[in-house]
């Protein structure tokens, strides 16, 4: 199966996973401080800035553009519970 590097730089700590990994599957993992209030029915809490690779992460859905907009989302954010990481591309909680 093809890997991928995911870098979260809020913590310098890259990990390579299968591509198509949503990133929520990885990044408790990793220890980075990205917070998912989805747990707390507060959807959309999971936003991070895209540092580096948007084009090597899923289209999305249209479930996150209305959340992304809804939350006034600049173009280099996305959501880690909907994204998933097909090449390597480099993260940080927004």
């Amino acid at each position: 199966m093809a890997k991928a590097k995911l870098t979260f730089a809020d913590i310098d700590v890259t990990v390579t996973v299968p591509m198509g990994t949503r990133i929520v599957t990885v990044s408790e993992k990793a220890g980075a401080g990205i917070v998912y209030g989805c747990r707390e029915n507060d959807c959309g809490e999971c936003m991070i800035e895209v540092v580096a690779g948007m084009e090597n992460l899923s289209t999305p859905s249209a479930l996150e553009k209305r959340l992304l907009q809804e939350k006034r989302a600049k173009p280099i954010n996305r959501l880690a519970c909907q994204t998933a990481v097909l090449g390597d591309a480099t993260i940080k909680p927004a």
